[in-house]
């Protein structure tokens, strides 16, 4: 029997600014996700656990500051120290999109720090590798797209088959490792990869159409004993009812208030070949999020609902509070924001987000109209139009220019296929 800790979507440089602690110098909230970090080192601790596997995305930054370096290095020297074998698998985040940047945990490898092993390709791990431990281990890292498209063959490929082919590829890898098993001992996949089925969580805008996609008959192979998932936030057992349990561990701490109700965790297992795993999953506190949201409806009692919608100080004490509000526009000039902000200033952060009913007019150049701009134009002209309170727009648009180049791409060779039968 192997006792295992999983965990994943780490992310600890993620909220970079704000609200400094004065005895470290960092931000507080970097160090809400290093003190779920901590709790999930000492249990690996406590518990003597035999592995530990992380499954990628250990910052928000693919080129991290020294800083969080160093905090990310101390935790995992702990384990080190302690003897724990420990797999650290590259994530999405992990990797650099400078081509032939080191990764993020590239300085595992490169001083060869006793008892991490970082998958940064796919690989096998034995016991041989995993200092005599009887398990096996199949480690997939998040798999370039770029990369693999250079990999085809053929050249000719359709571009609404690109996907299933690098799909295909990856299946393939994992299949030639299933080839290598000895059936005897517990067999372990992790990946840093979306599968088939998921509950998606707030990253969800971003993945889309980037993902490569395991299905979900792959991951419940009944050769693997149990499979160590990240990237997707939302925790979750993809196979609750059969073996092996297909786990998400999900992010450590809250991201944002895409997340409101999600509960953070690790899980801790015991794998035996061929038999039910034993799971339990370990909670991660967290700071808590609170969101409100009014419509106003009263032009006379504009303020008062506002600030009725605010809960008491000790409520939102220290807690992430995000308030909502909703009005015609022409009640702009009503609202108190100073008033608001000061009833609200025991939260920790306070977002306020305002709603206007009425989109402000469009406005195009006067040498153009809507028939004759780009997609890409227009979206730029309707974020200016809606002014969304968002951190997303960016990825959003790089997602909208990927559509839209597909599309693009798709027609174009409708085009040549007409013109080849003409």
């Amino acid at each position: 029997m192997i006792k295992l800790l999983h965990f994943a979507d780490a992310h600890i440089d993620l909220a970079r600014q704000g609200r400094r602690d004065p005895e470290t110098g960092l931000p507080v909230r970097v160090l809400d996700f290093l003190h779920a970090l901590d709790t999930i080192v000492d249990t690996a601790v406590a518990e003597k656990v035999d592995l530990v596997i992380f499954a990628g995305d250990a910052y928000l930054d693919r080129t991290p500051a020294p800083t969080y370096q160093r905090e990310w290095g101390k935790r995992m020297m702990r384990l080190s120290e302690a003897g724990i074998q420990t797999i650290m698998v590259v994530g999405n985040h992990d990797v650099s999109p400078a081509s032939g940047r080191a990764h993020t945990l590239q300085e595992f490898d490169t001083l060869q720090v006793p008892n991490i092993h970082v998958v940064s390709k796919p690989r096998l791990l034995g016991p041989d590798d995993l200092n005599g431990i009887p398990v096996q281990v199949i480690g997939i890292p998040w798999l370039n797209r770029s990369g693999l498209a250079a990999t085809l063959t053929d050249s000719d490929t359709a571009p609404d088959k690109v996907t299933d082919e690098l799909e295909g590829q990856i299946t393939r890898i994992i299949e030639g490792f299933f080839d290598e098993l000895d059936p005897a001992l517990p067999t372990i996949l992790t990946s840093h990869i979306s599968v088939q089925g998921a509950s998606y969580g707030n990253e969800r805008s971003v993945m889309l159409g980037k993902d490569l996609v395991l299905t979900a008959s792959l991951v419940k192979d009944k050769r693997l004993d149990y499979v160590a998932l990240g990237h997707i936030h939302k925790a979750q057992n993809l196979n609750p009812d059969g073996h092996p349990p297909v786990i998400y561990s999900g992010s450590i701490e809250r991201v944002d208030f895409g997340e409101i109700d999600d509960e953070k965790s690790f899980m801790l297992a015991e794998v035996e070949k061929g038999k039910q795993t034993i799971l339990k999953m370990m909670k991660l506190k967290g700071r808590p999020f609170i969101s409100r949201s009014i419509s106003l409806d009263d032009p006379d009692a504009v303020q008062s609902q506002i600030m009725g919608a605010i809960p008491e100080s000790d409520v939102i004490k220290d807690v992430l509070f995000r308030l909502i509000v909703t009005y015609p526009r022409d009640w702009e000039a009503m609202i108190d924001e100073t008033a608001i902000r000061r009833a609200a200033e025991t939260a920790f952060e306070f977002h306020f987000i305002r709603r206007p009913l009425t989109p402000a007019r469009l406005r195009i150049p006067g040498d153009k109209t809507i028939a004759n701009l780009p997609p890409a134009e227009l979206l730029d002209l309707y974020w200016k139009t809606i002014a969304p309170e968002t951190n997303d727009i960016d990825a959003i648009n790089e997602l909208a220019n990927e559509i839209i180049q597909m599309v693009e791409l798709g027609a174009e060779f409708a085009d040549v296929e007409e013109g080849s039968r003409l």
